[in-house]
C-alpha cells in the first residue's frame, strides 16, 4: 500500500452540521484531501458564508439546507448530495447539540432536542447514505462521538449528551458489523475539548478541570481533529471499522 492510500481523490463526500466548527475543518481538509465536498446544516445564511470563505480559499462547496431532524429533509439532502456531486463516497455525521444542567434540570424538550440531533438524525442519515452506499458498493461513515461518550465531564453536568454520545460509540459498532459484507465501514472520532462554538474553553472557571487535567495541558484545535476523519475516511483505513478514535489530548488516560 502507497501513501496514495491517504488521497480522497476522486472521491465525494457530505458533512452534516458542516458550516462551522468542526464540521467545517473536517469539509476543508477533506476536500483539500482531494475529494468534493458538499456540507449541510440549517443556517442557509452561515452556509453561503462558509461556501464564500472555502472558495476564497481555492476550495469549492455545495451547500444544502436542511434540518435533519426531519425525515424527508434527510432524504432530500442525500439527494441533492448525490445528484450535485455524481455519488457519495464519504459521509460524515458530524451535526451535534448539548445542554449544560444538572440532571434534575434537564427539560424533556433538551433530552430529545440532544437525543433527536446526536443520535436520531445520525442515524436516518446513516440510513439514507448507507442505501445509496449500498448499491455503490463501498463508502466510509465517520460519526463524530466525543470522549463524553466515553468519561463523565466536570465540572459542568451534561446527562443528555454523554448518553447520547455513547449511543453514537455503539451504533457506530453495530452499524460497522452488519454493514462490513455490503463493503461500507463505520467509525467515529471521539474528540476532547476542542476550541469551538459550541465549547467554552477559554472560561477561567472551566480551566482547572478542562485544561489542567488533560495531560497535554491544552484545548485542541478543530483543525487537530480533522486529519483523523480524512485517515478514516481513506483507504489508508481499509481495514478499521467499529472503531472509535478518541482524539483528547490524552484526557481519558487518567
Amino acid at each position: 500500500m502507497s501513501y496514495d492510500a491517504f488521497s480522497l481523490a476522486g472521491r465525494t463526500a457530505l458533512v452534516t452540521g458542516g458550516n462551522q466548527g468542526l464540521g467545517k475543518a473536517f469539509a476543508f481538509a477533506l476536500a483539500r484531501s482531494g475529494a468534493r465536498v458538499a456540507i449541510a446544516a440549517r443556517n442557509g445564511a452561515r452556509n453561503a458564508e462558509t461556501v464564500a470563505e472555502a472558495a476564497a480559499d481555492g476550495i469549492e462547496l455545495v451547500a444544502i439546507e436542511a434540518d435533519i431532524t426531519d425525515d424527508a429533509a434527510v432524504q432530500r439532502m442525500t439527494d441533492e448530495a448525490v445528484a450535485a456531486l455524481g455519488s457519495l463516497d464519504v459521509l460524515v455525521n458530524n451535526a451535534g447539540t448539548c445542554y449544560h444542567a444538572p440532571s434534575w434540570d434537564v427539560t424533556d424538550e433538551q433530552w430529545n432536542a440532544v437525543f433527536d440531533l446526536n443520535v436520531r438524525a445520525l442515524w436516518k442519515t446513516s440510513l439514507a447514505v448507507g442505501a445509496h452506499m449500498r448499491e455503490a458498493g463501498r463508502g466510509s461513515i465517520v460519526n463524530v462521538g466525543s470522549m463524553s461518550g466515553i468519561i463523565v465531564n466536570r465540572p459542568q453536568m451534561q446527562p443528555a449528551y454523554n448518553a447520547s454520545k455513547a449511543a453514537v460509540h455503539h451504533l457506530t459498532k453495530s452499524l460497522a458489523a452488519e454493514w462490513a459484507p455490503l463493503g461500507i465501514r463505520v467509525n467515529a472520532v471521539a474528540p476532547g475539548y476542542v476550541k469551538t462554538e459550541m465549547a467554552p474553553v477559554d472560561r477561567p472557571d472551566l480551566q482547572r478541570y478542562w485544561i489542567e487535567d488533560a495531560p497535554q495541558q491544552r484545548y485542541a484545535l478543530p483543525e487537530e481533529i480533522a486529519p483523523s476523519v480524512v485517515f478514516l475516511a481513506s483507504d489508508a483505513a481499509s481495514f478499521i471499522t467499529g472503531s472509535v478514535l478518541v482524539a483528547d489530548g490524552g484526557y481519558t488516560a487518567w
